[in-house]
């Protein structure tokens, strides 16, 4: 048996066009990932409803209040919940509202005697997930 002369002769020639086309494709994937990445940063910076808790009281054994401050974005309508918990860590109270702008004060009626309150988040039509 007779040993190939060249090195082309034994792992053969490479083919440019190949190496071109696979460039071609990895630069497509890069651009399309980093335009996502770029989409993504973008929307989850700018909620158009952003909270912020920022405290409570226990006015009674049955209600309690909390204050929360929200940033709407123009024409966007929102719904916040802030829930009551007991001693225990169970839930004695929850309210669903719609905030406004700015300052928001909300009092919660609650089955027991609440220890702390708690922002759950607000969400809108396009945000689904609690900020």
């Amino acid at each position: 048996m007779a040993l190939p002369s060249t090195l082309d002769d034994r792992y053969g020639v490479e083919h440019p066009g190949r190496r071109r086309l696979l460039q071609a494709m990895v630069g497509v994937v890069v651009v399309g990932f980093s335009g996502w990445l770029a989409w993504a940063t973008w929307f989850h910076a700018t909620p158009d409803v952003d909270s912020e808790f920022l405290g409570f009281d226990i006015v009674d054994g049955r209600t309690s209040s909390a204050f929360v401050s929200v940033a709407l974005g123009d024409d966007v309508e929102a719904r916040c919940v802030v829930r009551a918990l007991a001693e225990d860590h169970g839930t004695v109270g929850e309210l669903s509202f719609v905030p406004r702008d700015g300052r928001n004060e909300v009092t919660i009626r609650t089955e027991r005697q609440a220890t702390t309150v708690t922002l759950v988040g607000c969400t809108s039509a396009d945000q689904p997930r609690p900020r």
